[in-house]
């Protein structure tokens, strides 16, 4: 069920009316039950892949915790290994084939090994690191495991972030499950001003600019400089607002019930160097791979130095490149964020006193150009379809065109209110992430939330593109 979706409109308020009018002791069963309604609305025979895993970690995760010295390692591994099997067979399977099947015709061999016809289920790599999550922390001794199968699995299913995150910890969530939420109205006007504010960045802004964005693509090779560029700028925003609108719908309907979920944007576009960025934007992902594959690795090899340090960049942010998608244009694009990475690591004490000897508010702002720069270039690595793409982009950026706007089907209204809408997202975004009430004037006389709230709701209707567009990450 998508967030923009007139059965999303019917489905929420009633699960969250029900939710506060039945008893607490019941209140768990009703939000896995809608979860699972929520979640088959897509596709239904998935489910059962989702109740395969759920089975497997929740015993897992007893049977680690209660296994002492190699059965403990032992049990994590059957764990990992059944979900990352799942993900690898319905996700990287045939990207694996593909690649057997050119090396074998490049040798003069064929490949006997079919192709399988199936569809990647919708959020698999997002709830399949939320259940990793669970046997590791219970592994590490940071979680007890959780007895209430049904509490587990609501774990595993909670609709707000199911298909595209925030990727939860069992520390942050499990315990809340438990807790007995009071209607609240201010968790209710906040969470529907996160809800409103997610809609607005998805279906006035992202999904407006993916016209222009999927219209240039389909005709690449008719476009010179300023189109190209155009393109690369309208795609760096509409995959923020994209998915950062998800983040905000998904925050703000659990917010309603009373449940806190992980922020996963902090305003990635002001980032001064890359890894302050990385530090912004999916933060739930990037704190995963962090905690569990990034660090890891770094104590293993910590005495090689700064090796180890350029070894764990590499490895974890081609993954991450990996888990976006089966592709070599997304391992390019992690392994790009992986050397720019290494390169600010080996650099930063040349960069620290370069920043001294200069001015510091001309050195941030020239290190954050050259940082949306490089982002707005991978971002269009990570668009492309094929490496061609690519390199007709690098050879053709460049190019005078005369005509700078590029598709004519295109207004020179339509681009001035996209540069409109992407300044008031980058202003904006600034005041959510604040109290921002308390820097208004008057505050005691004039309601500003509801002021909000007209603007927002004036603007999806005015400017809205309804046509129940998918969230570009529901595809990960």
């Amino acid at each position: 069920m998508l967030f923009n979706s007139l059965p999303f409109l019917i489905f929420f308020p009633v699960v969250t009316i029900l939710y506060f009018l039945l008893p607490h002791k019941y209140r768990w069963a009703w939000l896995l039950a809608a979860s699972c309604f929520f979640y088959m609305f897509f596709k239904p025979i998935y489910i059962f892949i989702l109740f395969f895993t759920i089975i497997i970690d929740y015993y897992a995760g007893i049977w680690i915790e209660n296994a002492e010295g190699p059965k403990k390692k032992q049990y994590l591994a059957y764990s990992l290994v059944a979900n990352i099997g799942v993900l690898a067979i319905f996700k990287y399977y045939n990207f694996i084939n593909g690649n057997i099947d050119g090396l074998a015709t490049l040798m003069g061999f064929k490949n006997p090994i079919p192709y399988l016809s199936i569809l990647l289920p919708v959020g698999l790599s997002f709830h399949t690191f939320q259940a990793m999550s669970y046997t590791i922390e219970v592994y590490r001794g940071n979680q007890k495991a959780e007895k209430h199968f049904g509490i587990y699995s609501l774990y595993v299913m909670f609709y707000p972030q199911l298909v595209a995150g925030p990727i939860e910890r069992p520390q942050n969530i499990l315990h809340q499950f438990y807790e007995k939420h009071q209607f609240n109205f201010d968790n209710l006007k906040n969470g529907l001003l996160l809800i409103s504010w997610g809609l607005f960045k998805k279906v006035v802004v992202a999904d407006r600019l993916s016209m222009y964005v999927n219209s240039t693509f389909e005709n690449l090779t008719v476009y010179k400089g300023f189109p190209l560029l155009w393109t690369m700028i309208f795609f760096t925003f509409q995959i923020y607002c994209d998915f950062s609108g998800y983040s905000d719908i998904a925050l703000g309907t659990a917010r309603v019930m009373g449940f806190d979920l992980m922020k996963n944007f902090n305003q990635p576009f002001l980032a001064v160097k890359l890894s302050d960025y990385w530090r912004r934007w999916h933060i739930s992902l990037y704190s995963w791979f962090n905690d569990y594959l990034y660090n890891p690795i770094v104590i293993k090899y910590r005495d090689y130095g700064n090796w180890a340090i350029v070894l764990a960049i590499m490895v974890t942010f081609s993954l991450s490149g990996l888990w976006h998608g089966a592709s070599w244009t997304f391992i390019l694009w992690g392994t790009l964020h992986g050397v720019g990475l290494v390169f600010e690591a080996l650099t930063k004490k040349k960069l620290v006193k370069i920043k001294k000897a200069t001015n510091v508010f001309l050195f941030e702002n020239v290190t954050r150009i050259i940082t949306l720069l490089f982002l707005g270039f991978t971002f269009f690595i990570f668009r492309a379809h094929h490496f061609s793409e690519i390199v007709y982009f690098c050879k053709n950026i460049y190019k005078i065109d005369s005509n700078i706007i590029g598709n004519p089907i295109f207004s020179k209204l339509y681009f001035y209110l996209n540069f409109a809408f992407i300044f008031i997202i980058i202003i904006s975004d600034n005041f959510f992430e604040k109290n921002w009430v308390n820097y208004m004037p008057f505050k005691d006389k004039i309601n500003y939330t509801f002021i909000a709230f007209f603007f927002i709701f004036l603007s999806i209707y005015l400017f809205g593109i309804f046509e129940e567009q998918s969230f570009i990450y529901f595809q990960f």
